[in-house]
């Protein structure tokens, strides 16, 4: 067993002690957080999202900022805003909740679209302007961004371009029976939530992330990648296929879930793990097919190397 893994597999054991029963999906979003990414997660309330991000800050040991996002909630609440100091006689910027180490953006499509967009912008340039000065966020910097279904009231839907800035996205999905018993009849979550201690230095975090590039990837890979990318792009069952960003995407996740496995190479097997997480909300389908059909044909569709 790697160092690296070692931390990782502890940081895993430490988040699922609170979060039961989805191992898989806090190790994809650890892969995502490794791979400089951010996630959305999508699904109903009450499934465990805030509580995932609050565990997450913790065992990593973050700074951390919850913002509710509002349908009045404006741009400057999140990035921060310049207000004039009389005493200094000039404008002095006050930084917003976008400067912590990892963000939880709670039901980010109640929001108006210029608000998510103010959020979306800092996520890609990992820096905001305010008054023609630019700030840049701490590192390590992790949005883990939360979404209402679609149908619920008061909701402004991501259009493509800005669901495209999110590494993945993922669903939590209710527990199965068991693991909901255990829940049921366990200590309350926020009690659990109180005991956690950090198990990595800041320093660890952006080591781990420096790791991730330098896992290999051999041309069989990158000739199945490109199989990957063509035949969403050329099959009549997309609307639109994966950009070159979708796979740079699914590329640097892939290295990611290797080095979270032990391995500093990728493997096809890397490549279709991470698969729906990372392409589930860029495919768009031309028979009204749901995401998790889509990429069940891309993969099959292409042959393993």
């Amino acid at each position: 067993m790697t160092p690296t893994k070692a931390t990782l597999d502890q940081i895993v054991a430490q988040i699922n002690q609170v979060i039961l029963g989805k191992e898989t999906q806090i190790r994809l979003v650890l892969t995502c957080l490794i791979a400089k990414g951010h996630v959305l997660l999508e699904d109903v309330p009450g499934v465990g999202k805030t509580t995932l991000a609050h565990v997450i800050a913790k065992v990593l040991g973050l700074s951390f900022q919850r913002v509710q996002f509002t349908s009045d909630l404006l741009p400057a609440d999140i990035i921060g805003v310049s207000i004039y100091d009389k005493t200094l006689g000039e404008f002095k910027f006050h930084r917003g909740a976008i400067f912590s180490q990892m963000v939880l953006a709670d039901e980010i499509n109640r929001a108006t679209p210029k608000t998510q967009s103010a959020l979306l912008e800092a996520m890609e340039e990992h820096q905001v302007t305010i008054e023609g000065e630019s700030h840049q966020l701490p590192s390590p910097f992790f949005v883990l961004a939360t979404q209402n279904p679609l149908y619920q009231i008061g909701t402004f839907p991501l259009p493509e371009s800005q669901l495209d800035r999110f590494l993945m996205r993922l669903a939590l999905g209710y527990p199965d029976a068991r693991t909901e018993r255990e829940l049921l009849k366990g200590k309350d979550r926020r009690e659990l939530l109180e005991t956690l201690q950090p198990v990595v230095s800041i320093e660890e975090i952006i080591k781990i992330q420096s790791q991730v590039a330098q896992v290999t990837v051999s041309d069989a890979l990158i000739d199945y990648l490109q199989a990957i990318l063509a035949t969403s792009r050329q099959s009549p069952r997309y609307q639109m296929g994966l950009s070159p960003r979708a796979g740079l995407a699914i590329l640097h996740s892939a290295q990611a879930w290797a080095l979270m496995h032990g391995r500093d190479f990728v493997i096809p097997e890397d490549v279709q793990a991470i698969l729906p997480a990372v392409v589930g909300h860029r495919l768009v389908s031309a028979t009204h097919e749901d995401a998790s059909a889509l990429v069940s044909q891309l993969i099959e569709s292409v042959a393993i190397p």
